[in-house]
Parts: structure tokens; sequence; C-alpha cells
């Protein structure tokens, strides 16, 4: 048990890293909470930032998740005595998407940034990339399709992170992929309807009409407290 809270408070700990509070503060001087949606996420940051804060932002909040679940996970069995198996669940998947989890909700609620953070979905793919490639690059593929068509980066995240699990069930049952635990399946499902909570404001003004497009990659200009 022991180890696996030492994995639980290192994963939240890298969650916490706020990139895009960080990034407003060296490219603009700026606290990103105070501007824009006040999310500290990767979407603001495009917003409010430009392109290149956004992606580096965009990969600080993937790695969060992928070293969590991938490295950190690691730390459980190097330091306790892990079954091979926990309640019928693989033993590593578990741990994988409990280190994983954890750097999710840092992410969402970071100690560093006053337990106001972002959505979620960058860190959570990274989680989900470590543990799945497959249905992680088909759900990045049909973000990016949205994203390009759209030009909204709330619906591409809404309608990717719902499709993750969609992805694993039909990998696993349609062509008979069965080294994809059931496990992930089932919290993978929890993880996406999570963060589909956490989009319920862009829902609502998708549903109104007046949730804002992508039209740019420069940072803001002229609409810098702008709250979208």
């Amino acid at each position: 048990m022991g180890s696996l809270i030492a994995v639980a408070l290192i994963s939240y700990l890298i969650g916490s890293i706020p990139s895009s509070l960080w990034a407003g503060k060296i490219y603009k001087k700026i606290d990103l909470r105070e501007h824009g949606s006040g999310n500290l996420g990767a979407t603001n940051t495009f917003r409010i930032l430009g392109w290149k804060a956004g992606v580096v932002v965009s990969v600080i909040d993937f790695i969060k998740g992928f070293v969590a679940a991938f490295y950190v996970s690691r730390i459980a069995f190097e330091i306790g005595n892990i079954p091979t198996v926990i309640s019928g669940w693989e033993t590593e998947v578990f741990v994988m998407i409990f280190a994983g989890l954890f750097a999710v909700l840092g992410h969402m609620f970071p100690l560093y940034a006053g337990f106001k953070g972002g959505k979620g979905v960058l860190t959570a793919c990274g989680m989900l990339y470590a543990i799945e490639p497959i249905s992680i690059s088909l759900a990045f593929s049909l973000f990016f399709i949205i994203l390009f068509t759209t030009r909204y980066v709330s619906l591409a995240s809404i309608l990717s992170t719902f499709s993750y699990p969609v992805f694993l069930i039909i990998l696993r049952y349609g062509f008979g992929m069965d080294g994809i635990d059931g496990s992930l399946i089932v919290i993978s499902s929890i993880v996406a309807l999570t963060i589909i909570v956490k989009h319920r404001s862009n829902i609502e003004r998708l549903r109104n009409g007046t949730e804002s497009r992508i039209s740019s990659f420069s940072p803001a200009k002229g609409r810098i407290n702008e709250n979208t």
C-alpha cells in the first residue's frame, strides 16, 4: 500500500506542474488565469499566447501523463510487493492507470496554482498513450480532423475523448486484440466522462453558438482580457 501512495503522490505532483501558467509568465508576463477563459490548458494558451507557447504547453502536459503512467508506476514494483493480479485486473495496467489518473488530477487541481488547472485532456492522452498507443493515436487523428474542419478545439477534445474507449472496444472485440485489458476500457470510460463534464461550459457555448473558434495560431491582440 505504501508503494501505491508514493506513486500517487509523485504522479500528482508531476501533474500539478502548471506549464501554461509558467508560459504566461515567460512569454507575456501575465497570469493566464486572468485572461481568456481563465483555464490553465493548451487551448487558452494557444488563444492568448500563440502557437509557440501552445505547442510547448501541449507537449509538457502530454509528457506529464506519459511519465506518470510509464515511469512513476514502476516505483510500486521497486519498493513494494505488488500482487500479480489486483481484483482480477492485470497489475501492470492497473498501476499505470492509477499513476496516470493522479497526474490528471494534478493537472485539473494543481497544487502549485491554487488548485485551479486545466481540463486534463492532453495529460490523459499521455497516460493512455503509455498504456495502449494504437487507440489513442486513432483518437488523436480524430481530434485533428475535427479541429481543422470546425476550428473548435473544445469540440475536437470532447469528441476525441469520447471516441477513445469506443476505439478500445472496437479493437478488442472487433479485431480480436485481447491484449487490451478490460480494466483499461472501464477506467478510460470514467476518465472520458470526467473530462467531458469538465467541458460542460464549452458544451453550453457550443449549443448557444457562442463558443470561440481558433482562427489563428498567432497570439491574441486587442482582446487579451476576453472571457471566452
